[in-house]
């Protein structure tokens, strides 16, 4: 499994970013996919994830409405993140993380675990200025 993230950068408040997920090495269909981010001193927690092949997608509570997760399964499966009116409150290191969905229990909680996710990416910088 092989993860890369890309499109961090510095935005101002109110402005918006799109990072992409490139994803390889596994069946997309039996994944979770999704974001974590984490902030300076901060524990790592679950942005938003694509939890299964239809698509159906779960969101923390404060990017409800203003993050978008969708996927790309065109060539090689792309999960983008388009984050819109972005607060200073989102900056991060932004992680691309899966896991096979069959480790996960019937809780969407389990989504959100970052202890349960094998496989992540290099993490992308989003730093939101006020």
């Amino acid at each position: 499994v092989q993860l890369v993230e890309s499109g961090g950068g510095l935005v101002q408040a109110g402005g918006s970013l799109r990072l992409s997920c490139a994803a390889s090495g596994f069946n997309f269909d039996d994944y979770a996919i999704g974001w974590f981010r984490q902030a300076p001193g901060k524990e790592r927690e679950g942005v938003a994830f694509i939890i299964s092949s239809d698509g159906n997608t779960l969101y923390m509570d404060s990017v409800k409405g203003r993050f978008t997760i969708s996927s790309d399964n065109a060539e090689n499966t792309k999960v983008n993140l388009e984050m819109n009116n972005l607060e200073p409150e989102d900056t991060g290191v932004y992680y691309c993380a899966a896991v096979i969905r069959s480790r996960m229990g019937y809780s969407i909680t389990y989504y959100f675990d970052q202890y349960l996710y094998d496989n992540w990416g290099q993490g992308t910088q989003v730093t939101v200025s006020s």
